[in-house]
């Protein structure tokens, strides 16, 4: 689907097209999960937030102390695909850390619109508050990226008290401008209108400050996604908030989360804000 720049919109956000054996990713992804969840000590799984059947969350504890703090991770898959279940395992290195991990899911497209899936996963984040002590940070995977940069909006569901507690905002190949989406294929799902795109686009609000914010996005990933990462720091950069950028070198979209399931990765480090090695 073209604009009048000539832009292949949807060819722009896809990523299966341009990732060799990406078929073949859900299906580990889902293995390494059950694998994680079958092994966990502690684990309390579906916990509600809400009342809607996907109105629910993961806990991972660690075994041997209270924990750090709590990292809460969201999922992607365009707001249309996958759950929680998909990825148990990349709570792991946050976990080897001596922090809690919080896996929510939220309801999908066309179930539900972007604007909804926001204040599900403030609503989330407020109950996780409740359960863990300590600071906060989250991390989030494509559209997950975008819902949780959402909520370090000035406008974010969430309480005065719980954001003052987010500690950082990890976004992994994050989308934080949602116009171009009108434009695609998938918008037949998303139902994206001028108004809810402007609303629900992080790169077009105003952050609060205090918070660190990195955008994190592969190296090998499409242009649009180099772009929106940029494009995040750049204009939270004008407001103040220091937005990290890092471009992971060779890795694409599929494949740019993994460091989160190794304690000593530098995505953990990152996220984590500790010094790497």
């Amino acid at each position: 689907m073209q604009d009048r720049t000539g832009i292949d919109w949807t060819d722009a956000f896809a990523n299966r097209p341009y990732i060799y054996q990406a078929d073949s990713y859900p299906a580990a992804w889902a293995t390494c999960a059950q694998l994680f969840r079958d092994t966990v000590q502690g684990a309390r799984l579906n916990m509600p937030y809400g009342t809607s059947p996907r109105e629910v969350f993961d806990l991972f504890a660690p075994a041997s102390a209270p924990p750090k703090g709590v990292m809460v991770f969201v999922h992607g898959g365009y707001w249309m695909a996958f759950d929680k279940s998909h990825w148990s395992h990349l709570a792991q290195g946050a976990l080897a850390q001596g922090w809690a991990v919080a896996m929510p899911q939220y309801s999908l497209a066309p179930d539900a619109g972007i604007d909804q899936m926001t204040v599900q996963i403030g609503r989330a984040i407020t109950e996780v508050a409740q359960h863990v002590a300590g600071p906060i940070v989250l991390a989030g995977h494509s559209a997950g990226g975008h819902l949780v940069t959402r909520m370090v909006c000035e406008d974010a569901p969430v309480s005065p008290d719980v954001q003052a507690r987010i500690r950082h905002v990890l976004s992994i190949s994050g989308l934080h401008d949602l116009r171009p989406l009108q434009m695609t294929a998938m918008n037949a799902t998303l139902g994206l209108t001028e108004q809810i795109a402007q609303r629900e686009s992080p790169a077009l609000l105003r952050p609060v400050g205090g918070v660190a914010v990195t955008a994190w996005v592969g190296g090998h990933e499409r242009p649009e996604f180099l772009r929106q990462s940029a494009l995040l720091r750049e204009a939270w950069s004008r407001c103040g908030v220091p937005v990290r950028l890092v471009v992971d070198d060779g890795l694409h979209h599929f494949n740019v989360i993994d460091g989160l399931a190794d304690a000593g990765s530098k995505l953990t480090c990152a996220l984590l804000q500790l010094p790497e090695g």
